[in-house]
């Protein structure tokens, strides 16, 4: 079957295939079921299946994780409700990253050129500070840059500057992100 039609050849290995299975089912009972503030619980569930999580970092319940090893986040990174990362090559999100509810990162696509549609998978990078708002969408081969900002539902095409905003399908930058200086007084003991 698989000589006369080169686009039935599984695009994962079956060692991947199987891991995928097992995920399924541990995501399915343990870690959708678990309660929204058991932070630490899910974070050990992807570390079980070989996620790198960093310290503080909130994954919630119903977000979506294809491949836990190949993720890894950094220190108080947050993947919000609903998000679907789809990861079959590395995903990286730095220090403080923010994915919010229902976006999603695409982290591969096929070869529409080529009569065996084969899959093509890319790593993904979104910086530290970054934000990636919801229902936003990050093309496969996109990453995000330190402190950019992908409004509600845009969708990023090509790899976003730091410390700038876009929006819009396809995304565009619209202005520069700026930090505000802490007000004096407003932090109190």
């Amino acid at each position: 079957m698989h000589d006369s039609d080169p686009s039935q050849i599984p695009a994962f290995s079956l060692r991947n295939r199987l891991l995928r299975f097992v995920w399924g089912i541990v995501y399915a009972l343990l870690f959708r079921l678990s309660l929204r503030p058991f932070h630490g619980w899910r974070n050990f569930l992807l570390r079980s299946f070989g996620a790198t999580i960093g310290q503080g970092s909130h994954i919630y319940p119903t977000a979506r994780i294809w491949a836990p090893w190949n993720l890894h986040c950094e220190d108080h990174v947050t993947i919000a409700d609903e998000v679907v990362v789809y990861n079959p090559d590395m995903l990286t999100l730095r220090s403080h990253a923010i994915v919010s509810q229902q976006a999603y990162l695409c982290g591969a696509t096929h070869d529409h050129e080529d009569p065996a549609f084969p899959l093509i998978s890319f790593p993904t990078t979104l910086g530290a500070y970054s934000w990636v708002c919801a229902r936003a969408t990050v093309m496969p081969s996109v990453n995000v840059g330190e402190g950019a900002i992908l409004a509600l539902g845009s969708v990023a095409t090509t790899d976003l500057s730091p410390w700038t905003v876009y929006a819009g399908v396809p995304a565009k930058p619209i202005k520069a992100r700026t930090i505000r200086a802490a007000q004096e007084g407003s932090a109190s003991a």
